[in-house]
């Protein structure tokens, strides 16, 4: 059993990005009480647009677990999935989504798009939202104010 709750555990991945320079989004993928993958946005560091938390934890998570796919997983993640990572959920087909913060802007899951919710999505996880979210949206405020 991890020592903290898998969605403090994003949540201080997320701090982590920040101190990077990265924006402060972090993910953890869960197979019931067992870590797969626990990783944060590395965009900058990586020199890749594709580099976020979700993608990166879902790469080391299928890595570690052989199959393919995810089915049976859970994702925890500060902020509400982009359009390419509510995709990547969906192709690697998790179990459930948990997200801190909306993202009006960009996300794609109770936002924009809303991509599980279209006919043509093949999979559409349970999503529970708004976890971590006070702590998360205090983060990603100060780092964009920052930023300004």
């Amino acid at each position: 059993m991890p020592s903290q709750s898998p969605m403090d555990l994003a949540l201080s991945l997320a701090e982590e990005a920040a101190t990077y320079g990265e924006a402060p989004v972090g993910a953890v993928v869960m197979e019931g009480e067992v870590i797969l993958a626990a990783e944060r946005n590395r965009m900058k560091a990586l020199n890749d647009p594709t580099a976020h938390a979700e993608i990166l934890a879902i790469r080391t998570a299928l890595a570690k677990r052989g199959t393919g796919r995810l089915d049976g997983c859970d994702l925890y993640v500060t902020l509400e999935p982009c359009a390419m990572c509510a995709g990547a959920i969906a192709h690697v087909r998790l179990r459930r989504v948990y997200f801190a913060a909306e993202d009006v802007k960009a996300g794609a899951v109770e936002n924009g798009i809303r991509l599980f919710e279209q006919p043509t999505c093949h999979h559409h996880p349970e999503v529970i939202a708004g976890l971590g979210a006070g702590r998360s949206e205090a983060m990603l405020r100060e780092f964009f104010k920052a930023l300004r």
